[in-house]
């Protein structure tokens, strides 16, 4: 993923968001999604695995081999195409196209954001790849939708608009075993309890008990 991070870093390559978002729905690995994105960024279509190999720093037979498990999984399709009359082998993308048009029609409703427009929301921006991938890495670490949110929710009401400050959260509530929004709420009510308790011990009149 540090790969493609880079590539975005470079500004030189644009990757769209609805396939970083779906990739991995279509059985994509993070190194093919490397080689797509450098794909859907070339001026030409026409098949060169050397060129792909020494511009991504990738193994000659590791990048043919990517290459046919994308063909293989219905993702690309290598055909022979005429170019200022001479037949060339091309790399097509349509299918991914296709699959990834199919694959958005099968989401949840349209009246259900995703966690990503959520934060955007909430941002009131848009996220930055990074922030992108640092999701990304919750939800593959194995923290619910619902636990992110509620983590968003509590830094917003903070005041506070950083995935750094979040993250704290989400830590801290997994040290504690918090997974629900019914933890969370517990966690909360006996939050207030011991500081209503506290406060209680420091407002008490120590001098003037008469029961001493």
């Amino acid at each position: 993923m540090n790969q493609i991070v880079e590539l975005l870093k470079s500004k030189n390559y644009q990757l769209s968001k609805e396939l970083l978002f779906n990739y991995k729905k279509l059985n994509i690995s993070e190194q093919e999604l490397i080689i797509i994105i450098y794909l859907d960024n070339q001026q030409d279509n026409i098949y060169n695995p050397k060129k792909i190999s020494d511009d991504l720093n990738i193994e000659f037979n590791s990048t043919l081999e990517f290459i046919n498990k994308l063909c293989e999984k219905g993702i690309l399709k290598l055909e022979m195409e005429k170019i200022n009359n001479v037949r060339n082998e091309v790399i097509s993308m349509d299918l991914l196209y296709e699959k990834l048009a199919f694959s958005l029609t099968q989401d949840s409703p349209k009246d259900e954001s995703n966690i990503y427009d959520i934060f955007e929301t909430e941002f009131g921006r848009t996220l930055s790849p990074m922030e992108f991938e640092i999701i990304n890495g919750w939800l593959n670490i194995g923290y619910s939708e619902e636990l992110i949110k509620m983590a968003l929710k509590e830094a917003t009401y903070n005041g506070v608009s950083n995935l750094r400050y979040i993250d704290k959260i989400i830590y801290e509530w997994d040290k504690k075993g918090i997974k629900t929004k019914e933890d969370v709420e517990k966690n909360r009510k006996s939050f207030k309890n011991n500081s209503s308790k506290n406060k209680e011990l420091f407002d008490y009149d120590w001098l003037n008990d008469t029961d001493n």
